[in-house]
């Protein structure tokens, strides 16, 4: 049973038809980003608006959402084009709940998607974008194996390119086993730098077709 097309949905497609390049944000906020590390995080999300907002055709493609996690997962931004995107302020505490996380990512991304296509609009391959600092904690084991497995089908089957980045301290063995692409290491803190690569990359694609591979710039804000 398909669901009903939302009036709100309808009107916001019917005002801006582009095709739609989804990007959630998926945020570690556990106890150990407490600090510089919190504070580094949310000029990065400032410096993402900014510079998203200054390229009109991204502005209204690219469409942005955060979940964060610690001992509770939670959507703080539901998606919105990058042009009404207004980041969160984020705290950290907690502990790390990394495996229902990227569950919750990829629901939200599945989700989109459908609603595109009841509403005929276009998208591009959707991007999650994972930064942690550490490895998972607290939840169960099989929570991770399960969202390994699904991360690893969804990306062979080109649902979703998920992108993880590991802070100063992350364990980046782990954090090998559970994506499919290899994770990058951040640099210190430079956050700032990494959300305006982030989005240039998303200004690439989304004047790229929906079909077209295209070349990222390259990361001088990370180590592999």
């Amino acid at each position: 049973m398909t669901n009903p097309v939302r009036l709100e949905d309808a009107v916001e497609f019917a005002e801006n038809p582009e095709p739609r390049c989804a990007c959630v944000l998926l945020l570690d906020t556990s106890g150990s980003m407490q600090g510089e590390a919190v504070e580094a995080l949310n000029q990065g999300l400032a410096a993402f608006k900014s510079d998203l907002a200054k390229d009109p055709l991204a502005s209204r493609r690219v469409e942005v959402a955060i979940i964060t996690f610690d001992n509770e997962v939670r959507v703080a931004q539901d998606f919105v084009t990058a042009d009404q995107f207004e980041p969160p302020k984020l705290t950290a505490q907690g502990q790390t709940y990394m495996g229902t996380a990227i569950q919750k990512a990829l629901d939200m991304v599945q989700a989109r998607k459908a609603t595109y296509r009841q509403n005929g609009v276009a998208y591009y391959r959707p991007w999650v974008f994972m930064i942690t600092d550490g490895e998972p904690q607290g939840e169960a084991e099989a929570a991770i194996q399960q969202a390994t497995a699904r991360l690893k089908a969804d990306e062979v089957n080109k649902r979703v390119a998920f992108f993880a980045v590991g802070v100063e301290g992350a364990n980046m063995e782990k954090l090998a086993e559970i994506v499919t692409r290899a994770p990058v290491k951040l640099m210190g803190l430079n956050f700032v730098e990494m959300f305006v690569w982030l989005s240039k990359s998303m200004e690439a694609v989304s004047q790229s077709r929906t079909d077209e591979q295209i070349a990222l710039p390259p990361p001088g804000w990370a180590s592999v």
